[in-house]
């Protein structure tokens, strides 16, 4: 599994729901550079247990995104049908009614591949036929890109292994202070402490403030 950090977001067009209820074709992240970054997370299938909880914290959290310049887009190998029904679904049933940031149709896995998290892999068995070999589903990967396209950030669970939303905010807040001020975020870093400027003056300043 191959980083991605550094690199221009791999490029998609495809199908999405947005707004919880409205079907778009040829949806793509291209609509966000130069003007917004990009929290944009794979989680394995709709319908499911992990998942909705996911889904419903980023929700929760979205107008801190927002108030960032940061889209939130998610994505699964379901399709935009099964994406609508879950979206409408209460969540007293199982489903995600309320998050109305988009969701993306997967239906190829291609996205899930080129973005190095889909769970197995194509292969020819012995009758020189395609057949999947693996779980064909997404792990739960999450990459920040920034308003240039470009990968910055990246994380990847396992699929019993649920993300913090709030680790996803701070990296969003490290990259916007870095990008604003030029400084670097050490461990541990949010936006009540002290970053550092990258060079031995600095660290050994900051060092001795963290005594």
């Amino acid at each position: 599994m191959q980083t991605l950090i550094g690199k221009k977001a791999p490029a998609f067009s495809e199908e999405a729901v947005i707004n919880g209820n409205e079907f778009v074709e040829n949806f793509s992240l291209e609509q966000f550079i130069g003007k917004k970054n990009v929290v944009f997370f794979f989680y394995p299938l709709d319908f499911t247990f992990v998942c909705p909880t996911e889904l419903i914290a980023f929700q929760n959290k979205l107008a801190e995104f927002e108030s960032r310049d940061t889209a939130v887009v998610a994505c699964s190998i379901d399709s935009k049908f099964s994406h609508w029904a879950w979206l409408n679904t209460e969540r007293n049933k199982g489903g995600i009614k309320g998050v109305n940031y988009p969701l993306v149709a997967d239906c190829s896995k291609m996205i899930a591949k080129n973005y190095g998290v889909l769970a197995g892999n194509y292969k020819l068995d012995e009758n020189n036929e395609v057949v999947f070999e693996g779980n064909p589903v997404a792990f739960r990967g999450l990459f920040l890109i920034d308003k240039n396209g470009i990968i910055r950030h990246q994380v990847i669970n396992d699929l019993p292994l649920g993300r913090s939303v709030d680790e996803a905010l701070r990296m969003v807040d490290a990259l916007n202070f870095h990008e604003e001020n030029g400084e670097v975020c050490p461990a541990n870093w949010d936006k009540s402490k002290e970053a550092l400027t990258a060079t031995a003056e600095g660290i050994a300043t900051y060092l001795q403030h963290q005594n």
